[in-house]
């Protein structure tokens, strides 16, 4: 058998991973603008945890979570999304308690599961950025956390954003809603797709999601929700929308658009771009008031969001943004012969100490072979060291680019490599 990574999964890299890296430290330094702190779940949780507040109906539970019975007999998932989990965490270790500040508002960035069809941007093993924000009904909540989201993607420098957002309204909203749509859908019964036929009495706004043509085709004239929204949730939306006028972030509605998961309520949202002609999706989540309570905790407004990493990262390839890979090599040592070996380990190690990176030769190359990597690591400055050098303890630093010199000695680059760095990437 021939040992490989399984279907729809990843290995990322050297030359890819610095592009993670730095997508990571973007969004930790824009979430933190906005007061966010970083938690960290396990990949695995109790089935339950996900089945039932994602919904028993939803494709993810029925078709694509990775589920098993662990030596305990416990029923275990590996998590395919990670609001549930967060959730749970808040709820376990009781961060709705009146010494916790409110709201409080979390990031989480790992793997996922879900077994599905790999494509392009779309894998079993995929990784999501995602934020919580817990403890506020403020329809300011919603805006600043869309806002967020944008402010993330415009740091990055995605192009052609688009926003999109709909109400789900609340519990009243979605049971008047319910009805209305069960009996138009029904009139189309014999026209829908197994899976929205399956979807009609179980969870009928799982239809409105579907992505079979037929079914695109007969949801275009289904009733609208925004029709049948309560006062409460009019009120709410109405003020979402005036709030993103007041920051200037355009919007459009879109009546039929619904979120994968069930826990959802009243604001809902995406952030679309367009790639080769076609829109694509890049973030999306909304308001869920119920959740915490359904987890054991008590009445708890919640807003968050998700993207996935891989398809980021598409979208900026696609689009041409160049990310930057690995932080610049500071100096790179040629070491020449045996009897520098020793000389040229003391070096490199005295300039990681003072804070520079630095790489070496190790394998004994010749002079000419060490310079081309030197320039393909895109070192600044190049210290040649043979025998010769740490016999007489004097060196010459070059400027790597221009070939600009300073002659020192071994002694005063490691005691203090400052001031002769800094006149050579002057030059």
């Amino acid at each position: 058998m021939k040992l490989q990574r399984p279907k729809g999964t990843n290995d990322i890299l050297p030359g890819e991973s610095e592009k993670w890296q730095f997508v990571e430290e973007t969004m930790r330094q824009v979430f933190a603008n906005y007061h966010f702190s970083e938690i960290r779940t396990p990949i695995f949780e109790h089935y339950e945890v996900i089945s039932r507040s994602v919904g028993d109906t939803t494709d993810i539970v029925t078709k694509e979570m990775y589920d098993f019975y662990d030596k305990g007999d416990r029923h275990i998932t590996l998590r395919p999304e990670g609001t549930a989990p967060v959730v749970r965490s808040y709820v376990e270790n009781k961060k709705f308690a009146p010494e916790v500040q409110k709201p409080f508002k979390v990031y989480y960035t790992g793997p996922m599961f879900r077994y599905e069809r790999p494509q392009a941007g779309r894998l079993r093993e995929f990784h999501q950025i995602g934020v919580e924000n817990f403890g506020s009904k403020n329809p300011a909540t919603d805006v600043e956390t869309i806002a967020m989201a944008k402010a993330f993607f415009d740091k990055l420098g995605v192009k052609n954003i688009k926003l999109v957002i709909n109400s789900l309204g609340d519990a009243e909203t979605r049971e008047r809603y319910r009805t209305a749509l069960i009996a138009y859908l029904e009139q189309h019964l014999s026209n829908l797709s197994d899976d929205s036929k399956r979807r009609l009495h179980e969870n009928p706004l799982r239809v409105l999601d579907s992505k079979d043509k037929n079914d695109i085709s007969i949801v275009k004239n289904a009733p609208s929700i925004l029709d049948f929204l309560t006062d409460d949730s009019q009120q709410h939306l109405s003020a979402v929308k005036t709030m993103l006028k007041s920051l200037n972030i355009d919007y459009a509605v879109d009546q039929n658009m619904v979120r994968g998961l069930d826990y959802y309520n009243d604001t809902i949202f995406e952030f679309m771009t367009e790639i080769k002609g076609k829109e694509l999706t890049i973030c999306g989540g909304g308001r869920y008031d119920t959740l915490v309570s359904y987890f054991g905790g008590p009445e708890t407004a919640g807003f968050g969001f998700g993207l996935g990493m891989e398809r980021l990262l598409l979208v900026l390839e696609a689009q041409g943004v160049a990310l930057p890979l690995t932080r610049a090599l500071d100096v790179y040592v040629v070491v020449l012969g045996a009897g520098a070996n020793v000389a040229g380990l003391k070096l490199v190690q005295s300039l990681r100490e003072q804070g520079y990176a630095v790489e070496r030769d190790y394998l004994g190359r010749k002079i000419k072979q060490q310079f081309k990597s030197a320039e393909e690591f895109g070192a600044k400055t190049l210290i040649t060291l043979g025998e010769s050098e740490v016999e007489t303890d004097k060196i010459i630093v070059k400027n790597n680019a221009t070939r600009a010199e300073i002659k020192t000695t071994l002694r005063e680059i490691e005691d203090n490599f400052a001031p002769v760095f800094a006149e050579l990437t002057a030059k």
